[in-house]
């Protein structure tokens, strides 16, 4: 009889391999899967299909924010994640361990360049910029710096009496 393992004991032996993130990474890029598979659906009317990296990538971010907020960088980082590709790693560390399935065209790339971690979940908590305040004009009298336009009685110190 053949023992069909757990999604936890896969998870085991994907983390006994590949030590670099978080158990709780691997469950939020699943939970992470459902969430941007279901975003997708309600948008397309119902339909179910594959999501592409770029795709999961924007669920995974608008996942996180929902669940973790102003902390979810943080959160992030603790699981080991820094970057969209780690999210990829996961994927494809999930795919070979058959705990998720890919198409031919996916590859490892598909997640590079998506977005930095501290645009997408630091900046959307920041205060907005405060605009340049605008500086009154100010007049000026400019004196011009050829001696022969210069007046011929240059102020002098008054003389004082006291000595």
């Amino acid at each position: 009889m053949i023992h069909k393992q757990s999604y936890d004991e896969v998870l085991d032996t994907i983390l006994a391999t590949d030590s670099r993130f978080h158990r709780d990474a691997y469950h939020f890029v699943r939970e992470g899967l459902d969430y941007t598979q279901q975003s997708i659906s309600k948008q397309e009317e119902g339909t179910v299909r594959h999501i592409s990296g770029q795709e999961l990538l924007g669920g995974m971010r608008a996942h996180a924010l929902e669940q973790y907020g102003p902390m979810a960088l943080m959160v992030l980082n603790e699981w080991g994640l820094t970057r969209g590709e780690d999210f990829g790693e996961i994927v494809f560390n999930m795919v070979e361990h058959e705990l998720l399935a890919k198409t031919e065209e996916d590859t490892l790339t598909d997640f590079a360049g998506g977005y930095s971690f501290d645009e997408a979940f630091r900046q959307p908590f920041l205060p907005p910029a405060a605009p340049e305040p605008e500086l009154p004009e100010v007049n000026r009298t400019i004196t011009s710096a050829n001696p022969s336009e210069r007046s011929t009685h240059p102020t002098e110190p008054e003389a004082s009496d006291k000595q």
